[in-house]
């Protein structure tokens, strides 16, 4: 057996021993009885709380990730090459890389994609410089868009929101006359706004484009969202048939994804706002276009869903103070077979927000377990990610401090 895998109170004896210290010489030490110590160190009391294995590791001179069993590592921090981007994003006319094929070109999109949603974040960093040159020669603008999108959704995660923005732009701009392109961008540009704090923006900037896509909200009771922003004609996805669209056009279900996710944006943003009556309105309407999709290809990369809408209402009711209905709705949505499906970014990312509202609570043993969760799906969300680390410096020096958030500490450099 490794000394990885040793019961906590082994790895005491161990440093006990070899600090030449006797069990009532630890006892003194830490003021506590020599029976504590033994049983410790037999596995008959457990150690649960952080607090007291930061007190064994300081007089036994050593981590406390030595006693848990975790290997020593360097503080984590977003991966380097965020100012590689800032070039590439700096280069107009001048594209450093050689025309592609389209094909291959699509192909190198959808891998970056897919390196997002696995929260890969160090690599997609590696990537995405090139990407951006091989995209810009290309000037398409389906393939410009989704690099774009890419891009601004990394700098975002790695609290570049301002340089988010400035990705989120470029999208908009390269979706020309593209309606769905550009209310594609318009996610990607609310996203970057609600990180930067600026949700009355980001609101105003996202219900056009939904409402232009959507429907009305379904009875003539309820006034439009968001004013005059768009084409109000009367359509309802009813299943995963394409429908009829704005102008009479055909409309494919992956449209109605789009539309739905910039309702979610919005709802968050209206949330953010301290707008709730709204937020909640925004939610519904939501979820009525996820409750008539089935089986769409989600081209846009949306991850929209029914599922996705409850995770909103999870975070709405938390922004509003009603963590207990926020933890309500979260235990019975993450029992969803739905929930699985979901990218690992993001329940990663929204495992993060959820931990906040077990601290609204005074759940520490919550807040630990969902840190923990979201770093077993998504472990860049969790140690990249300066909200996460606020998250976990708030349940670290809870007293008592679950154990369970020791290495998260160490891993993001709050504990040496």
């Amino acid at each position: 057996m490794s000394s990885d895998d040793l019961p906590i109170g082994r790895r005491v004896a161990r440093w006990r021993v070899r600090r030449s210290m006797t069990q009532q010489m630890l006892a003194d030490r830490l003021r506590r009885s020599k029976s504590w110590v033994d049983k410790v160190e037999r596995g008959v009391r457990t150690l649960d709380r952080y607090s007291v294995i930061q007190e064994l590791a300081h007089v036994l001179r050593v981590d406390p990730e030595v006693l848990l069993g975790q290997q020593r590592s360097t503080p984590a921090s977003p991966p380097d090459g965020v100012d590689d981007i800032r070039a590439a994003l700096a280069r107009y006319d001048n594209p450093r890389a050689p025309a592609q094929p389209p094909d291959e070109l699509r192909r190198q999109v959808g891998c970056a994609w897919l390196t997002y949603q696995h929260a890969h974040y160090g690599q997609l960093v590696r990537v995405l410089p090139g990407l951006l040159d091989a995209a810009q020669a290309a000037r398409s603008p389906e393939l410009l868009v989704q690099t774009y999108r890419i891009t601004s959704s990394l700098l975002v995660k790695l609290g570049e929101a301002d340089l988010g923005w400035l990705a989120a732009d470029r999208a908009m701009a390269a979706a020309g006359n593209d309606a769905l392109l550009a209310a594609a961008a318009t996610i990607s540009v609310g996203q970057a706004l609600r990180a930067q704090n600026r949700d009355h923006l980001a609101l105003a900037a996202l219900l056009p484009p939904a409402n232009r896509l959507l429907p009305p909200p379904p009875s003539p009771g309820d006034h439009e969202v968001g004013g005059s922003g768009g084409d109000q004609s009367a359509r309802q996805p009813h299943d995963h048939r394409v429908g009829a669209g704005v102008h009479g056009r055909q409309q494919a279900p992956g449209e109605w994804a789009v539309g739905g996710t910039l309702l979610v944006q919005a709802a968050l943003a209206a949330a953010g706002c301290g707008e709730h009556h709204r937020a909640d309105e925004l939610t519904e309407r939501a979820a009525g276009v996820a409750a008539n999709l089935r089986g769409y290809d989600d081209a846009h990369r949306t991850s929209f869903g029914p599922v996705a809408v409850e995770l909103a209402r999870v975070l709405v009711a938390a922004q509003r103070g009603d963590a207990v209905e926020a933890l309500r709705r979260h235990s019975a949505v993450v029992r969803r077979e739905g929930w699985w499906r979901l990218p690992a970014e993001y329940r990663g990312a929204y495992l993060v927000e959820v931990a906040r509202a077990y601290l609204q609570v005074g759940d520490l043993r919550g807040a630990a377990r969902a840190l923990v969760d979201a770093d077993s799906v998504a472990p860049a969300e969790v140690r990249s990610r300066s909200l996460a680390r606020t998250v976990i410096a708030d349940v670290a020096r809870s007293q008592p401090a679950p154990a369970g958030v020791a290495r998260l500490a160490t891993l993001v450099g709050l504990t040496r």
